[in-house]
């Protein structure tokens, strides 16, 4: 007997739609569906490849606006930041349209041999498991490179954007692609071991927590499956004496709030050089105040709810036990249902949970610390290693500074982001592998060693 998935939408708390999950024999149909389908994609030409990502950035754009309205819906997200994370989709598909010929092309290597080349062949099907904080984002950018390569692609999508995950599967199919190319799966936890073990599914790409990295490369581990992790993180926004706040404040801010504070990336831990505490302590409560809150399919709208109750009180319960062990609230710490009121806590030590922890969520801890040097210890001082970002002048300086910071991102005077053209991913507990540019694309295919002699 199939289960159900709900939708419901956290700003008003209606639901929006049931759907049912797939019965096992649905699920070997899907699966069959992308194995064949690889066997004839993979032999396609990158050229035909390339223009069907043209096709797929009309087709987005002309939707732009359901896929939008559809994201807020689902998880709450302010409508403007719907449309911009369609646009920034369109920022992939261009780049990728562009770009993966040369990146799959046959990387010649002069050795002894009469040709040697290093060739990149697609793996096969390849199982996506993605987080509901960035609904289409999140997707296309693990799917694009990946499909383009030659691959066929499963989505497991968090339950709560399923909506979401249908739309995606649609956008592919309406801009052309093969049938099997990319498939959303309705399927319960329960199923996912049972598709991460069967021998049609060469990889795994997980974006989510640290117990969901463990709990995924643990099953894939067992079957010799590749995997990339993006997971959970709480980087670092150090704040030198010298940083330009009258220039920059408002990047600060929206590093922590952007997404109602449901980011991975977003600023968690703000590391503040003593000289400068103060002048920055005003400044950033002043902008936080004036952030415009409330419904999210108002345009106005900067901040809204989270995207599940459950969530707002786990936020909740870290800052509680925070506030516990010493921290002081600065500003916030109030939440009616999925809304949780912008905070700012101060005096954050290592062991609370606000500087230990991934915090999913508008809640800004706040450290102060003697000087520079104080500063990259205390941001290096984390299970996590997504990315830190440095405020300061003195440039250079900064720079003699990123060998000391273990992460996968190092941003000076600008908020951490993923662009399509950079590697993106982590270290430690935030997982391993990249997502986009060369590397990204490179993720999922059999980099083969060729080695010719006449």
């Amino acid at each position: 007997m199939s289960k159900t998935i709900k939708t419901i939408n956290p700003y008003t708390n209606q639901v929006i739609k049931i759907y049912e999950t797939f019965s096992d024999a649905t699920l070997e149909n899907y699966l069959k569906r992308g194995h064949q389908q690889f066997l004839k994609w993979r032999h396609t030409a990158i050229e035909e490849r390339t223009a069907l990502l043209e096709r797929l950035g009309k087709t987005l754009a002309a939707n732009r606006q359901e896929y939008a309205e559809l994201i807020t819906k689902e998880m709450g997200k302010p409508i403007s930041q719907s449309l911009a994370e369609i646009d920034k989709c369109q920022t992939l598909i261009d780049f990728y349209a562009v770009n993966a010929d040369q990146f799959l092309a046959d990387a010649l290597i002069e050795t002894e041999a009469h040709e040697s080349f290093i060739s990149y062949d697609p793996l096969g099907c390849i199982l996506g498991i993605m987080p509901w904080n960035y609904p289409f984002w999140q997707v296309l950018r693990f799917a694009i490179p990946t499909i383009t390569a030659g691959n066929t692609v499963f989505l497991k999508h968090a339950a709560n954007v399923t909506g979401c995950a249908l739309l995606i599967a649609d956008l592919f199919t309406k801009s052309g692609y093969p049938d099997g190319c990319f498939q959303t799966l309705l399927v319960t936890h329960e199923q996912i071991e049972n598709i991460i073990a069967d021998t049609r599914i060469q990889a795994v790409s997980l974006t989510g927590s640290e117990k969901a990295g463990k709990h995924i490369a643990n099953l894939a581990g067992k079957h010799l499956k590749k995997t990339v992790l993006e997971l959970g993180g709480n980087n670092a926004c150090i704040v030198l004496n010298d940083a330009n706040l009258d220039k920059y404040i408002k990047t600060m801010v929206h590093a922590r709030m952007q997404n109602t504070g449901q980011s991975c990336i977003a600023a968690k831990r703000f590391i503040v050089e003593e000289g400068i505490y103060d002048e920055f302590m005003e400044t950033f409560k002043q902008h936080i105040e004036a952030i415009e809150t409330g419904d999210p399919m108002q345009e106005q709208t900067d901040l809204s709810v989270l995207a599940r109750e459950d969530l707002a009180e786990t936020l909740h319960q870290q800052v509680q036990n925070s506030v516990d062990m010493g921290a002081t609230v600065h500003l916030g710490n109030s939440r009616k249902k999925t809304f949780y009121k912008p905070t700012i806590l101060t005096h954050v030590t290592p062991g609370m949970p606000v500087f230990d922890e991934e915090t999913f969520g508008p809640v800004a801890a706040v450290i102060k610390v003697e000087n520079a040097q104080e500063a990259y210890k205390m941001a290096a001082t984390s299970n996590f290693g997504l990315g830190c970002m440095v405020f300061t002048e003195n440039t250079e300086a900064a720079k003699h500074q990123i060998s000391q910071i273990p992460d996968g991102a190092f941003f000076i005077n600008e908020l951490v982001k993923s662009d399509a053209r950079l590697p993106f991913g982590g270290t430690k507990a935030s997982g391993y592998g990249r997502e986009l540019s060369k590397e990204g694309i490179h993720e999922f295919v059999n980099i083969k060693t060729v080695y010719i002699n006449l």
